[in-house]
């Protein structure tokens, strides 16, 4: 969405009044909101981040969502660290909607520059953009970048909180502060004096709170870099947390939907003669299309089944719309097109690399695509809604806040302060709940419920048919070597949407601004030491609506160009880790995870021989995306009968300081599986307008059967935490693939991967 990407270069634009002074300016204070949290009795709000309970219960309010990622016990760790806190008495709870819990992290790092470019006009834009961010941004959850956003506001709230303590127990024992101590949830003093944060809350709370506090050093972490488990996993294991799907209100009504089956369309009449008939049936009502999404037709009725099966004896006729005529191969047939004529903006340029190819002893070229894909999250779009007494309340598992408020503030015509969000627990988000359409289709569903509660709840397939889906691309390479066969220029062209303008039109009503870093991200932001190159993207434009997807442009560009990274190395009689080596001198990060993969993944030793009679490989990848270095191998099986059975995969990943080593092999172990599912099978297609796939019959995801070994080792690091949520997703289909052509020496260049 904007906020991940050039969002911020319009914006700037727009806020004609800054000037270099107020640029030059530290960000303001994210600790105290405009109004504090609301807490419950026996519980004291010191800042915007968290309380503290008379039973001595700390709760940290969390302003990013929870979709599985495990990112509000490493929140809750950051703060409970600096506060000294007892962790067994830690909760969490969601903040509500204020500026300082914009994300401010995942914009600065959306910004068109290369990760080696240290000029003074890429800091000047971080800064600018972080201080506009603050002011004017989203609250979002997305971009690998909550731990990265929030290392230090969490810090330096529990850090403040620890100092008011400290002072409330200086004053009413009358000692100097420093000699308190905190450990655990408790205050002490060589006298002997003892005690525990709740006894001392409410003397606290009475004092200022600290604009300056000390943070601690490394050495003295308690938790920080501990594999605590995860605060949200009983809950989640006894049924007792909250999805969106689950939410239950009194005297709630239901709400199932129908949109048009082909994309952007919209009813052109309808026929609710036998449905409204049906028994606990309240309402059919046609709906307009929000926010970029279709336009249908909704059965409002007093339990789900009811819902659903008066929806089937609608009859609707359509206005197909713009998209009636589009077809996938129409598509790539375009992308062909836009290639043959285009040359794109250059992201990258090293050298002249036109003129390098010019005189090339020896040139290699590939053409490689990818399909759209859906989210398929495993919990479909849902939302509830209650509208009364001028006032709403929207029950959302959601990736922003503020836009979802926004949604049901513009559908229903109330004022965004007369909108209340409540968040729930997302059973997958994976960047579809960054967009609202879902959640202003359910707001006006909700206007026609006369004051009721509605639940407005996709079926899998209106899910599946009716995304925001990953850009179709196609992607060409050519690689220059002198008479001695060594690399002396890559160029890289590549076609397809930009997600961001999309999203700035569905969301904002606003235009783009400048190129859009997405469509390029993952091809020309990488280490390789190229002596001329010269990486562009030409963006498209189609009816189908795109959105991010998890690892957004990374996960198909990490595809190109590792596997013809394979092809260059190969075409210059090297071994592919070995040469990727050679082109990373200048990058000891990128070599150390990449030397380290291949040892940990044998490579260059052969495979035990597949007792069946499979042909067995070793492929690897290197990939660097949301400020973190990630390099896998993978070990692949491919059957007589060429099925691709993924065995192992090696995963090295460098993220800087790692919070919670556990949460970080967990999003391992669900970026591979991820990655897989889209590498071995994900593949929407379009027919006259329309998405075939379904269901997850026809758009299969990994099973636990199918799922390979996921060994993971994470670098030492006393960096600022980076991304972890998405880094480790793009590498897979490469080291795939590469090891398919081993094992094989079939050279796979489309997704998803399937052997001829």
């Amino acid at each position: 969405m904007s906020t991940r990407r050039n969002f911020i270069l319009g914006t700037i634009a727009a806020v004609g009044g800054l000037t270099v002074g107020w640029g030059l300016m530290p960000v303001r204070q994210r600790l105290m909101p405009s109004v504090l949290p609301a807490v419950a009795p026996g519980q004291v709000a010191f800042n915007g981040w968290v309380s503290l309970g008379t039973d001595g219960t700390v709760t940290v309010f969390m302003a990013k969502s929870e979709m599985g990622q495990g990112i509000h016990t490493g929140l809750a760790m950051l703060l409970a660290d600096e506060l000294d806190a007892d962790w067994a008495q830690v909760r969490t709870a969601y903040t509500g909607i204020d500026p300082i819990y914009n994300n401010i992290a995942t914009t600065v790092d959306g910004l068109p520059f290369h990760p080696d470019d240290e000029g003074a006009i890429k800091h000047f834009a971080g800064r600018m953009t972080a201080k506009v961010m603050r002011e004017f941004g989203v609250m979002m959850t997305g971009g690998s970048s909550s731990m990265k956003d929030l290392w230090m506001p969490m810090r330096q709230a529990g850090a403040s909180v620890r100092a008011m303590l400290v002072g409330a127990a200086a004053d009413l024992w009358g000692v100097p502060a420093g000699e308190i101590t905190v450990a655990g949830g408790q205050i002490g003093h060589a006298s002997g004096r003892k005690a525990g944060f709740g006894e001392l809350v409410q003397a606290a709370a009475k004092r200022p709170v600290p604009t300056d506090v000390s943070l601690k050093a490394d050495s003295a972490f308690t938790l920080i870099g501990k594999p605590l488990q995860r605060l949200d996993g009983p809950i989640k294991s006894d049924g007792r947390a909250g999805f969106g799907i689950d939410v239950v209100r009194p005297g709630m009504l239901y709400a199932s939907v129908l949109m048009c089956p082909t994309l952007g369309g919209k009813v052109k009449s309808f026929d609710a003669g036998k449905a409204a008939g049906l028994q606990g049936v309240k309402k059919v009502i046609a709906v307009a299309g929000h926010h970029g999404g279709t336009g249908g037709v909704a059965v409002i009725a007093d339990n789900p089944w009811r819902a659903m099966k008066a929806l089937e004896q609608v009859q609707v006729s359509w206005d197909e719309g713009a998209a009636a005529g589009v077809s996938s191969a129409d598509i790539f047939a375009r992308l062909a097109a836009t290639l043959d004529s285009g040359k794109g903006h250059a992201f990258r340029s090293v050298g002249d690399a036109d003129g390098a190819m010019a005189v090339a002893a020896k040139k290699l070229s590939a053409e490689y695509r990818a399909p759209y894909l859906a989210h398929a999250a495993l919990e479909p779009m849902n939302c509830t809604v209650q509208i009364r007494d001028g006032r709403a309340t929207a029950w959302v598992s959601t990736q922003t806040p503020d836009l979802a408020r926004r949604a049901v503030a513009k559908a229903t015509g109330l004022d965004a302060d007369k909108v209340d969000i409540q968040v729930q627990y997302l059973g997958g988000g994976f960047g579809r709940r960054l967009d609202v359409d879902f959640i202003g289709q359910a707001a006006a569903i909700a206007m026609a419920a006369d004051g009721a509660p509605v639940q407005t709840l996709w079926s899998r397939e209106q899910d599946m048919t009716h995304d925001f889906y990953r850009p179709a691309t196609l992607a060409r390479f050519e690689a220059g070597f002198d008479a001695q066969g060594r690399l002396t220029v890559w160029r890289n062209l590549s076609a397809g949407q930009a997600i961001v303008p999309a999203v700035l039109g569905r969301i904002f009503d606003l235009p783009a601004v400048g190129p859009d870093k997405t469509t390029s991200e993952g091809a020309f932001d990488q280490p390789y030491e190229f002596a001329a190159a010269r990486i562009a993207h030409e963006a498209t434009v189609e009816p189908v609506p795109v959105g991010f997807w998890r690892s957004v442009g990374h996960s198909h560009q990490a595809f190109f160009k590792e596997c013809f990274m394979d092809e260059v190395a190969g075409f210059a009689g090297q071994d592919p880790m070995a040469f990727r080596a050679g082109l990373l001198q200048r990058h000891p990060r990128h070599l150390k995870v990449l030397q380290r993969a291949a040892e940990l993944g044998a490579w260059g030793s052969p495979l035990p021989i597949d007792g069946e009679g499979g042909k067995r490989g070793r492929g690897i990848a290197l990939h660097e995306s949301f400020g973190s270095i990630v390099a896998q191998v993978a070990e692949v099986t491919v059957s007589r009968d060429k099925r691709i059975r993924v065995d192992r995969v090696i995963c090295v990943i460098d993220c800087g300081r790692a919070v919670n080593p556990n949460l970080i092999r967990q999003q391992a172990e669900s970026s591979v599986v991820f990655g897989l599912s889209a590498a071995l099978y994900g593949e929407i297609t379009i027919d006259k307008g329309q998405v075939k796939q379904t269901n997850f019959h026809d758009y299969p995801v990994l099973r636990m059967s199918d799922a390979p070994v996921v060994e993971t080792e994470i670098i030492a690091s006393t960096a600022w935490p980076e991304g972890v949520g998405e880094p480790m997703v793009p590498p897979v289909a490469a080291a795939v693939a590469n090891a398919v052509f081993v094992a094989t020496g079939q050279r796979l260049r489309s997704l998803p991967l399937k052997l001829a």
